[in-house]
Order: C-alpha cells, then sequence, then structure tokens
C-alpha cells in the first residue's frame, strides 16, 4: 500500500511584531523589578539574586550594542562621505541639517525653561539636600578641544586604577579602553574627504569600507533583535534598585521632564510636520521602531541602524540619509542636550535659592543649542549638565540630586533625540525637493525580521 506525501507548504509559527515584543518586555521588566524590589537586599546588603540576574542581562545588552558603535562610525561616515559624491548641492544639504539642528533645539530648550519656570520643581520636591554630590564626570568647555583632537587614530583612551586587597595591598591593577565618539566622527571625516580628494586610488579602500559597514551593521541588527531581552533586564533593574521612593522625592522634577518631552515630541514635531505639508500620523507611523528602540536601549548610536532605515522608508533618500543620520548620532539631542540641562539647571537654582537672571537663561539658551557638540562621546546628560551647571555658576554638588532617577529620565530623553534626528532629515529633504512624498504618506513600520538597509559606498 502506498501513500501519497502531502505537498501542502508547512506554515512558519511567526513571533508577534517587534513592537508588541518590546511592550511585553517593558510589562515583565517592570514586574520581575518590582518583585526583586520587594524581595530586598540579602542579609549582608547585597542585591538579590534575581536583581543580579537583571543587572547581568540589561548591563550584556548595552555592552554588546556599546562594542559595535566604534567601527560602525568609522565606517559608515567614511561611506556616508562617499556617498555624498551622488548628492547634488551635497555642502548645502549638510549646511541645511545642521541649521535645522540648532533651529529645534532652540524651540526645545525654550520649551524647557517655560516649564522649569512655571512647575519649578526645585522648590517642589523632598529629595534631601545630602544627597548633593559633584559627579566623577564633568563637561566644560576646554572638553570641546579635548574631544574634538584625536590622540591616536582610533580615538582610543586606556584608564587604570589599582585594586586594593585585605590589608591595603595592591591586588591587581584594573584597566578599561573606552572611545571618545566626536574624535572617532572627526577622524572618520578627514579620512573620507580625502579618499574623495584621492579619486579613483581610493576606491578599493571606499569598497572594503562599504563591505566593513554592511557587516557591522548585520551584527548589530543581530544584537538590536535581542532588544526584547535586554528590555527585561534594563527596567527590572531599574525598578529594583531606585524603587518608587526616589521618583517620589523627584516626582515633579521627572514631571517636568517627560511634560516637556512630550511636548516636543508631540506638539513641535507635528508643528513643524504641518508647516511643511506633511503628515504627523506618517511620520510617526514610520519612524515608531527607531522611537520605540531608543526608549529602550538609551543609545543614540546603537539606534543607529534602525534610525536610518526609518527615515528611508519615509521618503529621505538613502545618499542623504547615509551621511545625515550618523551625524545626527552623535550631535543631535534635543531630549539630553535641550530639554533637560535646562530643567535640570532651573531645578538647581530653585533647590539651593539662586536668582537666575535674563543672561543666565540666555546661557542656558546658548549651551543648549551649541553644547551638545561638546560633549559628544562623553557621559549621557550628565555632562551636559555639569557644563550647563559651570556656565551658570551653579554648583555642580547638584547633580547627585537628580542621579537617582537618571535612568528613568535617559529612557525618555533618548527617545526624543531620535525622532529628532529623522525629523530633520525629513524637513531638510522637503524643503530641498528630495523628499519621495508619495513614500512618506505611505510609510510603514519597518520589519524586524529582514535584514538592514545598508549604506552602499
Amino acid at each position: 500500500m502506498s501513500s501519497t506525501a502531502s505537498t501542502t507548504p508547512t506554515k512558519r509559527r511567526r513571533l508577534p511584531s517587534f513592537s508588541i515584543q518590546i511592550l511585553i518586555a517593558l510589562v515583565l521588566g517592570l514586574a520581575l523589578g518590582w518583585v526583586a524590589l520587594t524581595m530586598g537586599p540579602t542579609a549582608n546588603g547585597d542585591d538579590n539574586w534575581l536583581t543580579v540576574v537583571l543587572d547581568t542581562i540589561g548591563s550584556t545588552f548595552v555592552t554588546l550594542l556599546k562594542a559595535l558603535v566604534p567601527p560602525l562610525i568609522l565606517t559608515a561616515i567614511i561611506a556616508s562621505i562617499a556617498n555624498l559624491r551622488g548628492v547634488a548641492n551635497a555642502a548645502r544639504l549638510a549646511g541645511k541639517t545642521l541649521l535645522w539642528f540648532g533651529i529645534t533645539a532652540l524651540a526645545s530648550v525654550i520649551i524647557g525653561i517655560v516649564l522649569g519656570l512655571v512647575i519649578q520643581p526645585g522648590r517642589n520636591t523632598s529629595v534631601s539636600e545630602s544627597a548633593a554630590k559633584a559627579p566623577s564626570t564633568q563637561g566644560g568647555w576646554l572638553d570641546f578641544i579635548d574631544q574634538l583632537v584625536p590622540g591616536n587614530f582610533l580615538g582610543l583612551s586606556v584608564s587604570s586604577h589599582p585594586v586594593t586587597g585585605p590589608g591595603g595591598a595592591l591586588a591587581s591593577v584594573d584597566t578599561s579602553v573606552s572611545f571618545k565618539a566626536l574624535q572617532l566622527v572627526v577622524i572618520a571625516l578627514v579620512v573620507g574627504i580625502a579618499a574623495l580628494k584621492v579619486g579613483k586610488a581610493a576606491e578599493p579602500f571606499l569598497a572594503f569600507n562599504a563591505s566593513a559597514l554592511a557587516i557591522v551593521q548585520k551584527v548589530l541588527w543581530w544584537v538590536i533583535l535581542l532588544a526584547p531581552i535586554g528590555t527585561v533586564g534594563l527596567i527590572g533593574r531599574a525598578i529594583a534598585t531606585y524603587g518608587w521612593s526616589s521618583l517620589t522625592q523627584l516626582g515633579t522634577f521627572a514631571l517636568a521632564i517627560y511634560a516637556g518631552l512630550l511636548i516636543v515630541l508631540l506638539v513641535l514635531y507635528p508643528a513643524l510636520l504641518l508647516a511643511h505639508g506633511l503628515s504627523p500620523r506618517s511620520y510617526f507611523r514610520g519612524a515608531w521602531p527607531a522611537i520605540q528602540l531608543a526608549f529602550v536601549s538609551r543609545s543614540s548610536l546603537g539606534t543607529l541602524p534602525v534610525t536610518q532605515r526609518v527615515t528611508e522608508s519615509l521618503g529621505v533618500p538613502r545618499e542623504y540619509a547615509a551621511f545625515a543620520s550618523p551625524l545626527a548620532a552623535t550631535t543631535k539631542m534635543d531630549g539630553c542636550a535641550a530639554i533637560y540641562p535646562a530643567i535640570a539647571a532651573i531645578f538647581v537654582a530653585q533647590f539651593f535659592g539662586v536668582d537666575l537672571g535674563p543672561l543666565d537663561y540666555l546661557l542656558i539658551v546658548v549651551v543648549s543649542v551649541i553644547g551638545s557638540a561638546a560633549t559628544a562621546g562623553l557621559t549621557g546628560a550628565i555632562v551636559m549638565l555639569t557644563l550647563t551647571l559651570s556656565t551658570l555658576g551653579l554648583p555642580l554638588a547638584g547633580v547627585g540630586l537628580l542621579l537617582a532617577i537618571d535612568p528613568i529620565l535617559d529612557m525618555g530623553r533618548t527617545a526624543v533625540n531620535v525622532a529628532g534626528q529623522v525629523l530633520v532629515q525629513i524637513i531638510v529633504a522637503r524643503r530641498e525637493g528630495i523628499l519621495d512624498e508619495d513614500e512618506f504618506a505611505r510609510a510603514e513600520p519597518i520589519s524586524m525580521d529582514s535584514r538592514p538597509a545598508l549604506t552602499h559606498a
């Protein structure tokens, strides 16, 4: 007796969409964080096992992102410069991109100042003054020169500190290697421009760089697909570590920050789109995957492949997006460099009873609009805040008051950073007549199952 094999194709079981995975991870992270918080520390004061597990998961995900950022910056910007060969009026496009970086930053910092004066977070807080302490990392205007001039070809820095054992004896030396993003940007820009000047002889190098970029983006894409797992660890660790008490003490400050972020995201950006005859609904529908990933990863650079991909899906030419997206990821920060330092500086002034005058508010605007470049590659918004406080002559110890809830605020700040990075490219492309408006109008969230868009040189 013979049997006939079925020719019906087997249906592949599909996972929930990436957005649904992230939402599930957020809920799971909140739940596990609450459980870890309820468990409390061990008998000797150490973190309980669940907190350690959550911390390991979250920190591993962030470490993987950070490990891929240096080769991504170097190869992406070199390829971006090469791509400008095929873009008409490239210099004008670059200039207008920087101009709109400044325009949106200016509007954002004004929103932050107004909210700080209206909500007065520094006078409506229960945080203790004993929490005030200066951070270990600070920012200043001279840091711009330090970050701009490469110390070596790869923009790397090495730091060491002794580890003592019993009795104070030297047990080992802990050495760590870090990179400075702005130095990498400068190196990549110089190499890219030099390759263009060399001409035909540089074609093999540009081809190699394009291949290296494709490989780096592919590996980074695999890491990005782990974002739901990383989200569980990052959110859970934040809840387990900081709990609800810190958020309660600084509730008014957190409210002011998120109110400012939401006004920028849901009022300012849609208004700019409408002023250019574009639909905010299409923008949010297309940009949402990048905004969402930025929220959970807290990394504009780690989100870069998705940022470029959603920008292209919204009708921005690949040649322009390949140039503007890496530049924006290092210098365009409406959340970290505009909203946050403005409200935080007002908080510190109000907390310590320092009256700010018109000149002080003008300085906040100046620092926020042009200061973000001085802090590229440094430690997040904290350095941007210390730069603002030192410019105004406010106590740097005020930074310590806000550290308890910084990770919670950083999620919203980074999401707005990335939303602004996509927005500016759309506006510039629209004003230059190179935006595919039909593609913009029908934009849909990109699929996270397929490979990332690659930057070709």
